[in-house]
């Protein structure tokens, strides 16, 4: 699995809205997330260390209650257990890797 084609991944229901095509390491989870305009991940945290980097798009994060709007190039850190939420102004790509691997995610793709 050293190189993956992204174009040819199954897309993943995550949330209304939101899919993803998902690659797991042994520990880490690295996916490709698309958000249609007006898409929103609800306030959550997970276990996971997670880096959000903004490919196309413009998307609203709130971070631990801080909001900023990320734009291509721009990337977020969430530490482990942090509140976190998002919402897309425009359709957006973005790509997210998770430390350890997102389990969660793992049972998503066996169950679609």
């Amino acid at each position: 699995m050293p190189f993956i084609n992204f174009n040819e991944g199954k897309k993943i229901k995550i949330w209304e809205g939101i899919t993803g095509s998902m690659y797991h390491s042994e520990q880490i989870s690295f996916v490709h997330i698309d958000f249609a305009a007006g898409a929103e991940a609800a306030l959550h945290h997970h276990v996971h260390e997670q880096w959000t980097h903004v490919i196309e798009g413009e998307i609203l994060f709130t971070l631990d209650g801080d909001e900023q709007l990320l734009t291509p190039g721009m990337a977020v850190f969430i530490p482990s257990d942090m509140p976190h939420s998002a919402r897309s102004i425009t359709g957006c790509k973005l790509i997210d890797c998770f430390l350890p691997v997102r389990e969660d995610f793992v049972e998503l793709e066996k169950n679609s």
